[in-house]
């Protein structure tokens, strides 16, 4: 079975994205993967390392190619368990705040040896995105781009050592 036959996906509604994946690998594993600034650029980005302060009011930047360096707000952090932060994907350079950004919440739980992954990004509704910008800063744009990076990192996961 390959990472993607195992996403779940939802339609709540256009201001809101759900997904869930299983993946083959433990929850530290998981949680070093979504946290750790070597692995993140490895399933999100451009494979070089994120810069990290893991803390409530830290900022993640990611580097997203042609599309943009976004530093996204940390927000609340529960090791093994719950990661979330704020992505401003409409203004790149910026740091995403209450106003400009969406909210990415990412919930892990074991699952026998492995981990199901829950992720949701909310926020879409309320968003005032530049026209320039809509093509990758939509929902559409996430829906479709969480379906195509979330099997990555179950993959990227699994074949780590650890």
């Amino acid at each position: 079975m390959v990472a993607s036959d195992r996403m779940e996906v939802w339609f709540v509604s256009s201001d809101r994205i759900e997904r869930e994946i299983s993946i083959a690998a433990p929850v530290e594993r998981v949680w070093m993967v979504l946290t750790e600034p070597e692995h993140i650029g490895q399933w999100f980005g451009q494979g070089k390392p994120a810069e990290v302060d893991l803390r409530p009011g830290g900022l993640m930047h990611l580097d997203h190619g042609e599309n943009g360096t976004f530093a996204t707000r940390i927000e609340k952090v529960e090791p093994l368990r719950f990661f979330s932060y704020r992505w401003a994907s409409g203004y790149p350079g910026e740091v995403a705040n209450d106003d400009n950004s969406t909210l990415v919440e990412f919930t892990l739980t074991p699952e026998g040896d492995g981990t199901r992954l829950r992720l949701v990004e909310g926020g879409f509704a309320s968003q005032v995105v530049p026209e320039g910008r809509l093509p990758n800063a939509s929902f559409e744009s996430h829906s479709q781009g969480w379906s195509d990076v979330l099997p990555g990192l179950a993959r990227y996961a699994e074949q780590l050592e650890g």
